[in-house]
């Protein structure tokens, strides 16, 4: 294929359609293909459909510790979205390319790969470690499976830069997530008869009020980090639905809720909060009317959050060659966590664009941001090299 900028390679990672209900294969194929065009060897690490897959490749000496470039291969959906253009055709105007995936997050896949040819000319002191997942946007489920390779190298990473979009700013925290699905089951009744039946779309509503005080409880009187937009944990209820007709009692009733938790709270103690009022104060009235009643929970997703210390070496570095005036933590999630969960490696998030143009009709990133990305790998591949 020879060299390519990271405009042209990031035209042709926006054409294939990746959304996390697709396979992302295509796209796997094309980024192995162009590695070993560029005299690097990779490998895939395989869903358990073989429809998906991860791919790690590492350029320079592998038996010293090395820089992880992590991102995620997958895209949301564009159902629903109205676009100004094909969302899976790169286009280019006023100093913008739009498409899905262009901010979130293939701008900084692109800028990567096109520096792979510049990583395999120089004299690397330092290996970088390419990491590709798949799988991201409905849980971080990928990159689950890389890591658990990964936790068995016998010369880990020394550190992790995920490239989700920053603006370039260094990001070293955020918050973790656990989010769960709610069934409650009553029973159905004519509502004249309302009193002899249980009606779970009421216990779903108590459930739910109980979720969101106990958010409007974290925010008074939680534990604050004001590096956070939000600097508290918080808690939300998404989905309430319960019930067909006015003159049915509801025999079931669904919501789905979540925490986004500093990392420094325990996420499950809370969760758990939820569940021990179920099970203590609603079902027990519940069950009073009809055995057959029950509240049942499920898991839907999570994933832990992120904090690195900013004294780590690995955050000064990082911070200087992205020349990034201070350090920031965000609310929104990453596969950051699991590196240091997983690994124990310490990570950070930076890369181009801006997480406000993600998952929007007509996505866009600066031509600016993919130069900007540009030049602080090149710096990081210099910095990593001998002269």
């Amino acid at each position: 294929m020879g060299n390519m900028n990271t405009e042209k390679m990031l035209e042709h990672l926006i054409g294939f359609d990746t959304t996390s209900r697709h396979s992302n294969l295509a796209l796997i194929d094309f980024v192995a293909q162009w590695l070993e065009d560029c005299g690097v060897a990779s490998q895939r690490i395989p869903d358990d459909t073989g429809k998906k897959a991860n791919l790690v490749a590492t350029i320079g000496p592998a038996d010293i510790p090395g820089l992880v470039l992590s991102g995620h291969t997958d895209v949301v959906p564009i159902d629903g979205q109205q676009w100004d253009t094909d969302p899976f055709k790169a286009h280019i105007a006023d100093g913008r390319m739009s498409g899905r995936g262009t901010a979130d997050m293939k701008g900084f896949i692109a800028s990567v790969l096109s520096s792979v040819p510049a990583m395999q000319k120089a004299r690397l002191q330092r290996p970088f470690v390419l990491a590709l997942s798949y799988d991201e946007e409905v849980g971080c489920v990928g990159v689950r499976k890389l890591l658990a390779q990964m936790a068995n190298w016998e010369v880990k990473p020394m550190g992790c830069i995920v490239g989700e979009p920053t603006s370039m700013k260094v990001v070293i925290g955020h918050k973790g997530k656990r989010s769960l699905r709610v069934i409650v089951t009553g029973t159905a009744a004519h509502s004249s008869l309302a009193p002899t039946a249980v009606n779970a779309a009421e216990y779903g509503a108590r459930l739910t009020v109980f979720i969101q005080d106990l958010g409007r409880q974290l925010a008074r009187e939680g534990r604050r980090d004001e590096l956070y937009d939000i600097a508290h944990t918080t808690a939300h209820v998404g989905v309430l639905r319960g019930g067909q007709m006015l003159n049915i009692v509801p025999e079931e009733c669904r919501l789905d809720f979540e925490f986004r938790a500093l990392p420094e709270d325990d996420i499950d103690r809370l969760v758990q909060e939820v569940k021990d009022y179920a099970t203590n104060e609603l079902l027990p009235a519940m069950k009073s009317v009809s055995a057959d009643a029950n509240i049942e929970f499920t898991d839907i997703s999570g994933f832990p959050g992120l904090s690195t210390q900013p004294t780590n070496g690995f955050v000064s570095m990082v911070r200087e060659l992205a020349n990034s005036e201070s350090l920031t933590k965000v609310a929104y999630g990453t596969e950051a966590g699991l590196f240091t969960q997983t690994v124990g490696i310490p990570a950070v998030v930076c890369g181009p664009g801006s997480i406000e143009q993600a998952h929007k009709p007509n996505e866009w990133i600066a031509q600016q941001q993919l130069l900007q990305a540009d030049q602080f790998l090149a710096r990081l591949i210099a910095a990593s090299s001998t002269a």
